[in-house]
């Protein structure tokens, strides 16, 4: 098979990967935290290198600001519900995965204000709309690093500076761009940074994380045991505890630490090199097919290795299953989850076809896939 989802999930992973979940189920079946012998201990070590892993590839100080998370959504909901009360106001943007946009219409219903900031159709963040949202004073600002459905980058940075004028929190949903895209919390004016294990960082699933800055207090969105206090029926006012509450995912946090050090010992530069290059081929194999239509950029400059595109006549779903019976080329065809996004490019009722490059993809396979498009585009009805 020729896997092409890697915006949904990284596939294959790396072999340490493999290994990592293996031996932690072989060696550490403790709970972390919650014995004082050394496979207990062994487990608390990886948890907490784990955490170093992830702070080194994000530029964070303190790796106990990060609390593992089932995923990002999850990491969003904790954000977003942990920190929003009726009366807030709260900005976010038109490109948004349900996974936000959702979270939003929950707290919305609650009483929380929302300003949604529109996007054009290639995906691109209206600026001037932004800096007028910014501007009223939120208590924050919510938006995905990159889009699933265009691979559109984000001003991060830029939008950092606006809501550090006016003090209101930044959450950054990076689901799409951990692992491959270079984030500097602190050089980004990220408060919370919300993050997916089993995408870029090259885990399982399963797994994610979310990281908060010390200026920021997060209300919990469960309690329970943590295996510190256990004196106390009160919930923990230090990171991580304060946030992490039942037995964690080890042998996956032990995957996601493997496929951190992954990252770092090949060089985040290198994977998304690659990961463009092969982007850069498809789309320039997709360019040639007249009755083609890609969404977002045409080029490379600005987006990350997701590819979307429709074909004049032909339906989204029906081409997706065509490249899987007839060509064994796995990608994901509708809407992505993103309805917002879809509203804003155009392709609402229509969804699109995403074809989403890894590293461990090869030219010669994105040769076959433009091959596998181009008779299908031929193909009549």
């Amino acid at each position: 098979m020729i896997y092409l989802d890697n915006a949904a999930t990284t596939w294959p992973k790396p072999e340490c990967v493999y290994q990592a979940i293996d031996h932690c189920l072989r060696t550490m079946g403790a709970n972390p935290g919650r014995g004082g012998h050394s496979m207990a201990r062994a487990a608390s070590l990886m948890l907490y290198e784990a955490r170093e892993a992830l702070a080194e590839l994000f530029r964070i100080e303190d790796a106990n600001q990060i609390v593992f998370t089932h995923n990002a959504t999850d990491a969003i909901s904790m954000a977003v519900f942990g920190l929003l009360c009726p009366g807030d106001t709260l900005v976010t943007t038109a490109m948004e995965h349900n996974a936000v946009a959702r979270a939003v219409r929950y707290v919305e219903a609650k009483g929380v204000h929302v300003v949604i900031v529109p996007c054009k159709r290639d995906g691109q963040l209206d600026m001037n709309a932004m800096r007028a949202a910014v501007m009223q004073r939120p208590k924050a600002v919510i938006m995905s690093h990159a889009s699933n459905v265009t691979g559109t980058i984000m001003p991060i940075a830029e939008i950092g500076k606006l809501t550090k004028q006016i003090g209101a929190i930044f959450i950054v949903d990076a689901a799409q761009t951990a692992g491959v895209e270079a984030i500097d919390v602190a050089a980004m004016g990220i408060d919370l940074l919300a993050f997916s294990g089993h995408k870029g960082l090259l885990g399982p699933q399963g797994t994610g994380g979310l990281y908060v800055s010390e200026a920021q207090a997060v209300t919990p969105l469960r309690v329970g045991g943590t295996g510190s206090l256990s004196e106390s029926d009160k919930q923990p006012e230090f990171m991580p505890d304060r946030l992490e509450s039942g037995t964690p995912n080890t042998p996956g946090i032990a995957g996601l630490k493997a496929g951190v050090r992954f990252i770092l010992d090949t060089g985040r530069e290198n994977i998304q090199a690659k990961e463009m290059a092969l982007t850069q081929l498809l789309l320039d194999g997709l360019k040639g097919i007249p009755t083609l239509t890609v969404h977002g950029n045409t080029d490379i400059a600005g987006r990350t290795a997701v590819v979307s595109f429709t074909l004049n006549g032909k339906d989204s779903g029906q081409i997706a299953h065509a490249l899987d019976r007839d060509y064994e080329i796995a990608c994901r065809s509708g809407l992505h989850c993103a309805p917002w996004a879809h509203q804003a490019i155009g392709t609402l009722k229509t969804g699109t076809v995403r074809l989403s490059p890894g590293y461990f993809n090869t030219e010669e396979e994105i040769g076959q896939v433009i091959a596998a498009v181009q008779k299908i585009a031929a193909q009549g009805g």
